[in-house]
């Protein structure tokens, strides 16, 4: 777990590495072979993702989106993650990127 700015977030929100993220994604599929409402469904996501991270998520497509390997590194002006790993620019102050 580390934690990153999260541009459609507009804030820093702690981002699973990919071990935490595989555990993730599993519940997240096992969500979709069970029975019961989706908010119980997910519950075992939410519950994982607050361990983890002790943030309490209420969205779970969100929980997929905060995986560290889909972010780009740091801004070279600014400091706030590239929106991609293969970003051009900084969605954030606009920065060229190298």
């Amino acid at each position: 777990m580390k934690v990153l700015y999260r541009w459609r977030c507009q804030m820093e929100i702690p981002m699973l590495d990919e071990a935490e993220y595989g555990k993730a994604a599993q519940l997240y599929r096992n969500a979709f072979h069970t029975s019961g409402t989706i908010q119980q469904r997910m519950q075992p996501l939410l519950e994982y993702y607050k361990e983890v991270t002790g943030i309490d998520e209420t969205v779970p497509n969100a929980v997929m989106h905060h995986r560290i390997s889909i972010y780009g590194p740091p801004c070279e002006s600014c400091g706030k993650n590239y929106r991609t790993p293969l970003a051009s620019f900084c969605a954030a102050c606009g920065h060229r990127r190298n």
